[in-house]
């Protein structure tokens, strides 16, 4: 084997060495998270305790905003160890919120909208990841989106309107479906870049950021389309 055809096997393989600890530990938090939701729906005091009162729930989610913010902008000078702990942590506070929607969609809706999703977060990655259009551009519209979204959900919060719930979780499905597609790539690109002699810690820094970013596009594209698809219980 000539040095350019060992050269392009080394980079390949740290390629996906790297790709699959992203996702690893995007299946681990994924799975922390329904573990964790289906626990808390299934315990009438834990459920009484987080919604039945407004100031534990806002804490829990002022608490996981304040984690995604910390990881992403802080990841750099953080230890593997921390870094990879407060991903953690984060999971199971989610799982903790969103055990919500065992209490409103049936479980049947719940397992169906989720393997649709997979199949189509699936389906992002592989198309982000194979092709050769750049993808930067489509990635800061689908974060304009997101943007929009949020204000909108804020708006509607006062109007209550069952119709813009609706559309904004359509225009949500788009804007997460972009999204991952446009992570895929870039997780690509930073993996084929990274340095021969990066030091594990911070690979594995870069792999958890990787995660958090595919983890948040996967449950905001599920919960989107269980808005459209689930059914409510009786």
């Amino acid at each position: 084997m000539d040095s350019v055809s060992l050269k392009q096997t080394q980079v390949q393989t740290r390629v996906n060495e790297f790709i699959r600890s992203v996702y690893n530990w995007m299946a681990i938090g994924l799975g922390l998270t329904g573990f964790v939701a289906y626990y808390v729906a299934n315990t009438p005091a834990l459920v009484q305790a987080i919604f039945g009162n407004r100031i534990l729930f806002f804490g829990l989610i002022i608490g996981e905003l304040a984690l995604v913010f910390m990881i992403s902008a802080r990841i750099q000078k953080m230890k593997a160890s921390t870094a990879t702990a407060l991903f953690v942590v984060y999971s199971i506070l989610n799982g903790a919120t969103l055990s919500f929607i065992f209490l409103v969609y049936t479980a049947s809706s719940i397992t169906s909208t989720f393997f649709i999703c997979a199949a189509t977060f699936v389906a992002c990655s592989v198309y982000g990841w194979t092709t050769k259009r750049d993808l930067t551009s489509m990635g800061g519209f689908m974060t304009m989106g997101l943007i929009g979204i949020i204000i909108a959900s804020v708006v509607n919060m006062f109007f209550r309107s069952s119709a813009m719930s609706m559309i904004i979780s359509y225009i949500g499905v788009i804007v997460f479906v972009g999204l991952t597609a446009y992570d895929t790539q870039h997780l690509k690109a930073m993996a084929i870049n990274q340095p021969d002699d990066l030091e594990a810690g911070v690979v594995r820094k870069g792999a958890i950021l990787g995660a958090l970013k595919l983890y948040l596009d996967f449950i905001n594209l599920f919960l989107m389309l269980l808005r459209i698809l689930g059914g409510g219980r009786n």
